[in-house]
C-alpha cells in the first residue's frame, strides 16, 4: 500500500519526523502517516509485523532517548502508533510521610487489637485502672496487648501493598511506597493502605501483574494467619442476644471446617432446613441467628486473618480502580465498563442485608469511574496471564462476605 503523508498546520521544524517514521517502519508496514499538532506529533497507521510487546519495547527505548513516547492503539482494524513528547519523570514523594503514616497506623491498630484482647480486659479491670491511675506505662501495657492482632493484620496489608510495589518495580513502573491509612477508634484501627502509580502503565500484561500481585500476596499471608488464629481460638455457646458475629466467606467457612471439622456457626437446631441450605441462607443474609448454638470465639490473630481476607475480597470487587476493576479491564478491555451497572446494582441490593454496601456503592460511583489509558493497548494477555486473571476473579467469589458483621 502506498505510504501517504498528510501535514496539518503546525511547526514541525524541530521534530525529527523522518527518523521517527523510519523507526516505526522497522516494526510496522505503514499505510499512512499524519503529522499532527499539540501533544500528538505523529499518527502512523499500518500493521505490525513484529510481536506488539517486542515492537513497543524497541520503539519506546529508541524514542525515549530522543524525548518521545510512542502510544499503541487499535483503530478501524488497523494498528495505530501515536508519537508524543515524553512526560517529565515524576517525583516519587517524601518517604518520611509513608513512615509517619505507618507509625500512626501501628498505634491505632495496636489500640484496636487491645480492644479485642482478653488480657486488656483483665488489665482494665485491675486496681490501677479502676482507681483512675492511667499512667503512660499502663497505657503502653494496654497497647502492647494488641500486638498479636496488629502484627497479623499489618503483615497481611503490607504483603498486599508490597506485592503491588515489587511487581511495579519489576516492570520499571514509577510507583510510590505504601501509604497506610490510620483509623483511630475503628474496629480494625486502619482503613488499609494504598500505593500510587506516578506514570501510565505499559500494557495489559503489566497492569495485570501489578493488579493481581497485591491480592495474591495478601491472601498468601492471610490464609496461614487465619488457620493459626483458629487453632488459638475456642468453640463455645453463642449467647441468645446481644452478640456480634463476623460473616462467613466461602474460604473462611472452609478454614473453620478444616480446623474444627464442622460448618460453623452451628445453630441450636436446624429444624426442617437442610444443613447446606441453612449455611447458604446464612451466607447471604446473616440469618437465621445461631443463638444458643456453637461458634468460634476467635482469637485476635484469627480476627486479623479474617479481616485480611475481607480486605482482599473488597479489593477484588470488579469495578473502577480497584484491583478487581483492573483485572476485569485486562480481560475485556473497554467493554469492561458494561459490567459496571450490574456491579453497582448488586452492591445496592446487598445494602439491604448490610448497609455498609451502600457506602461502597456511593464511593465507587463517584470515584475511579474511568480507566486510565495504557501506553500500549495493542498487546493482549498471554494464555498464562489470562488464566491468572480468571483465578483472581474466582478468588473474589471465595473471599467476598455479603454480611461482614451482624449484631443479634
Amino acid at each position: 500500500m502506498d505510504k501517504d503523508i498528510y501535514f496539518n498546520e503546525t511547526d514541525v521544524s524541530n521534530i525529527p519526523t523522518e527518523t521517527l517514521i523510519g523507526l516505526v517502519s522497522s516494526v510496522m508496514d505503514i499505510s499512512s502517516t499524519i503529522v499532527g499538532k499539540d501533544k500528538e506529533l505523529l499518527r502512523i497507521r499500518g500493521r505490525l509485523f513484529v510481536e506488539s510487546d517486542n515492537a513497543y519495547e524497541r520503539l519506546s527505548v529508541e524514542m525515549g532517548r530522543m524525548g518521545f513516547t510512542p502510544l499503541f492503539r487499535v483503530d478501524d482494524d488497523e494498528h495505530l502508533v501515536i508519537i508524543t513528547r515524553s512526560l517529565a519523570t515524576p517525583k516519587i514523594g517524601n518517604p518520611w510521610l509513608n513512615v509517619l503514616l505507618l507509625v500512626v497506623t501501628l498505634i491505632t491498630v495496636l489500640y484496636a487489637g487491645s480492644m479485642h484482647s482478653v488480657v486488656s480486659v483483665e488489665l482494665l479491670r485491675g486496681p490501677d485502672f479502676s482507681s483512675g491511675i492511667k499512667s503512660i506505662w499502663l497505657i503502653l501495657k494496654l497497647l502492647w496487648t494488641g500486638w498479636p492482632f496488629a502484627l497479623s493484620l499489618l503483615g497481611i496489608l503490607l504483603a498486599h501493598e508490597m506485592g503491588h510495589y515489587f511487581a511495579a518495580r519489576r516492570h520499571g513502573a514509577s510507583v510510590t511506597l505504601p501509604y497506610f491509612i490510620p483509623f483511630p477508634g475503628g474496629f480494625l484501627g486502619t482503613m488499609g493502605a494504598v500505593i500510587q502509580m506516578r506514570a501510565p502503565i505499559r500494557n495489559k500484561r503489566v497492569l495485570l501483574d501489578i493488579g493481581v500481585s497485591g491480592p495474591l500476596a495478601g491472601i498468601a499471608v492471610a490464609i496461614p494467619v487465619v488457620v493459626i488464629g483458629l487453632h488459638l481460638s475456642e468453640l463455645g455457646p453463642v449467647p441468645f442476644r446481644g452478640f456480634q458475629l463476623e460473616g462467613n466467606s466461602i474460604m473462611y467457612l472452609a478454614a473453620k471446617y478444616l480446623v474444627f471439622g464442622e460448618l460453623l456457626p452451628r445453630p441450636l437446631d436446624y429444624g426442617q432446613m437442610p444443613v447446606m441450605f441453612h449455611h447458604i441462607v446464612f451466607f447471604f443474609t446473616g440469618n437465621p441467628a445461631p443463638a444458643g448454638g456453637i461458634d468460634v470465639f476467635i482469637h485476635p490473630v484469627a480476627l486479623a486473618g479474617w479481616a485480611g481476607m475481607l480486605v482482599t475480597g473488597l479489593n477484588l470487587i470488579p469495578v473502577g480502580q480497584l484491583d478487581g476493576g483492573h483485572i476485569l479491564y485486562v480481560l475485556f478491555g473497554k467493554s469492561a465498563k458494561l459490567w459496571r451497572p450490574f456491579v453497582m446494582v448488586l452492591l445496592v441490593a446487598l445494602g439491604f442485608v448490610w448497609s455498609g454496601w451502600w457506602m461502597w456503592a456511593m464511593l465507587l460511583y463517584f470515584f475511579g469511574r474511568s480507566h486510565p489509558e495504557l501506553l500500549d493497548e495493542i498487546t493482549e494477555l498471554d494464555d498464562y496471564r489470562r488464566s491468572v486473571a480468571v483465578v483472581a476473579l474466582i478468588l473474589f467469589f471465595l473471599l467476598i462476605v455479603p454480611v461482614p458483621f451482624r449484631v443479634y
